[in-house]
């Protein structure tokens, strides 16, 4: 089934921002809140939930017609946790480093509500490209959510950007983290590397995107009444 271009539009902007699952669905809240110390951790278990959502969904729609009403639940958990089995292996196998820190998160994607909440919503009524569109945006829209918090609280809480990123390409990535605050000040603000700051630092976020969303309704308002001023007059 082909797909036209405002649909990606439309799925893509669903996903990343009007529902996105971080910050407006509120979801999936607890590697949002404990893997979040660094921009790799977060982005890393993002991409990680992206493309079980993406493969999930597509298998879901795909196979769909033949799964019973009655037992649609524990089917499309099934097909998750395969697809959840299939990633955990490997990245134990290829990305073995990154593995050991994510540790039990990657298999928790299962329970995370999100996947099956999109499996239901989405996947069981639309088609297999629709359905895995919608499954890898929503997924990166957390994604987009993880990075940026974990972005925060590891320049508040260890002065660095990036830490960690020799987890994902190799020991010479290590060149590549950045100093906020010099190394050799040992800084150190244990708030937010902490879940507290988690909390706060999620909440900057549901309030900065609240903020823009208002702004942009009121745009919206200001054209239209511009736009039927000429007719009134």
């Amino acid at each position: 089934m082909m797909i036209s271009r405002q649909e990606v539009r439309d799925i893509s902007h669903n996903g990343v921002w009007k529902q996105n699952p971080g910050v407006v669905q509120i979801l999936g809240m607890c590697p949002t809140l404990a893997m979040t110390t660094s921009v790799i951790n977060g982005a890393s278990l993002g991409i990680a939930t992206a493309l079980v959502m993406a493969c999930s969904g597509a298998a879901v729609a795909l196979l769909r017609q033949f799964v019973p009403n009655e037992l649609r639940n524990p089917i499309y958990i099934l097909i998750i946790a395969a697809v959840v089995t299939i990633l955990e292996l490997a990245m134990n196998a290829y990305m073995h480093a990154l593995y050991n820190v994510l540790g039990i998160f990657i298999p928790l994607i299962v329970t995370n509500c999100i996947v099956l909440a999109r499996a239901e919503a989405f996947a069981a009524k639309n088609g297999v490209i629709q359905s895995g569109l919608d499954g890898f945006m929503m997924g990166m829209g957390g994604t987009v959510v993880l990075a940026i918090l974990g972005g925060i609280r590891e320049v508040l809480g260890k002065g660095t950007l990036l830490s960690g990123i020799d987890l994902v390409f190799g020991a010479s990535a290590k060149s590549w983290v950045i100093h906020v605050i010099p190394a050799d000040l040992n800084y150190q603000f244990l708030f937010m590397i902490l879940p507290p700051g988690a909390f706060i630092g999620l909440g900057l976020l549901v309030a900065g995107k609240a903020a823009l969303d208002r702004r942009a309704a009121e745009a919206a308002r200001r054209r239209e009444a511009e736009a039927s001023a000429p007719l009134a007059a």
